[in-house]
């Protein structure tokens, strides 16, 4: 028989039940005040939080600094009240925010606006497995749904929770704490390398009008050739199955050398295909602006697409430095000029991409720039991994370690 007072994971040093409670048994709820936009403070003094504070919260863990604050002078002025009672857990209690259901923990003297809840932990908790507990909480299932979802707080305070003694919360709080201390770090090193590959592909081809980049890999220097597309690339059109027999391929939105079998298709018999080969470089008329193409791989070599994804056989220019160079902002604005059709549906067609005007050095130097980025790119997507990884672990002991 399952007991339903005790979680299914928990540390083995602690075998009591766990108690139940409302909330409003175990802390205070407050709202907050109003906040004139002519009243707006700068960086320092007492934090105030807005209800679109919450919009943002990239990990609900975090207390992050206010994008406000006010002086005790102001303070004084208006007669606003701070919340001292901390640590406590902020949320928003009105609007799309509240449905975000984000949380924040604070643990110094506050001030919320009159769109923002607050709930003050007594001395029962343990405020790092406090605000973990939050996590599990629903809140938008409590909201009055209307032409504007709200709580209030006599509801927020009848919600039941499960909680074990302080010295299991503390055992408890302990590993989030820890874990989520972890993800930031994972996550803080992937927007560094983000912005290191963002600054180098900046830095690392020349920009318009110029012929040299601000940085070379050691070993390399002097002008890069004036080229086109046209001297590498050569477009591909050998005619495959029509319609609903082709062995389709697409290319993913933001998926920079991301191409895939195309799972769902809705088409015609009529639908003229053409065969497609690994290695060749391939990308959509429509959605190139948004990073839509990719080098073929081996596994779909014979697959086939439309003109919709025009294909180039590749010969003379390092295919990964050919992506890293598309990639770039600066290639994007020259689209813009090139770009055919309506500014919601522009069309990138392969005589205007050939035509494009280039800057390309050496193969050697290519391929250096290319294992460059793969390398960045690698380390990127590791870390992007091990936080998919963490995620996924926190969201299964979340299940697993409460009631």
């Amino acid at each position: 028989m399952i007991n339903r007072n005790i979680p299914k994971i928990r540390f083995k040093e602690f075998i009591n039940n766990w108690n139940n409670y409302k909330l409003g048994q175990l802390g205070n709820f407050k709202s907050g005040i109003g906040f004139p936009d002519s009243q707006q403070g700068g960086t320092e003094g007492i934090p105030f939080f807005k209800v679109s504070d919450m919009n943002n919260i990239g990990n609900e863990t975090e207390m992050r600094n206010a994008n406000n604050y006010v002086t005790q002078e102001q303070i004084m002025k208006n007669s606003w009240k701070v919340i001292n009672e901390t640590p406590a857990i902020i949320f928003a209690k009105v609007g799309a925010a509240l449905m975000l259901n984000r949380k924040r923990l604070v643990t110094r003297p506050f001030l919320i606006d009159n769109n923002t809840m607050s709930y003050s932990f007594d001395e029962s908790w343990d405020k790092d497995f406090g605000l973990t507990l939050f996590q599990t909480i629903n809140l938008p299932k409590y909201a009055q749904i209307g032409a504007l979802p709200s709580y209030n707080a006599s509801d927020i305070a009848m919600i039941k929770v499960n909680v074990p003694n302080v010295q299991e919360q503390s055992a408890i709080g302990s590993l989030f704490h820890n874990l989520d201390d972890l993800l930031a770090r994972y996550k803080d090193n992937l927007a560094n390398y983000q912005s290191l590959k963002t600054t180098m592909l900046s830095k690392m081809f020349p920009k318009t009008g110029e012929s040299v980049p601000e940085i070379c890999l050691d070993g390399f220097e002097g002008e890069w050739k004036s080229d086109t597309f046209e001297s590498y690339l050569t477009e591909s059109r050998i005619l495959g199955d029509s319609g609903l027999d082709a062995k389709k391929i697409t290319v993913k939105l933001w998926g920079k050398g991301v191409v895939e079998k195309e799972e769902k298709y809705a088409g015609s018999s009529n639908t003229q295909y053409y065969i497609r080969k690994a290695g060749q470089f391939i990308y959509s008329k429509l959605d190139f602006l948004n990073q839509a193409f990719g080098i073929i791989p081996t596994e779909l070599d014979g697959y086939q697409s439309t003109l919709d994804l025009p294909t180039f056989d590749v010969k003379g220019i390092d295919t990964k430095f050919l992506l890293e160079y598309v990639m770039r902002r600066e290639f994007y604005e020259y689209q813009g000029l090139i770009a055919n059709g309506s500014r919601k549906a522009k069309r990138i067609h392969p005589d205007d991409f050939l035509s494009m005007p280039v800057r390309i050095p050496s193969l050697a130097e290519q391929q250096a720039i290319g294992d460059y980025f793969s390398n960045l790119d690698q380390l990127i997507t590791s870390y992007q991994e091990k936080i998919t990884q963490l995620e996924t672990l926190k969201k299964k002991l979340l299940q697993d370690m409460f009631i």
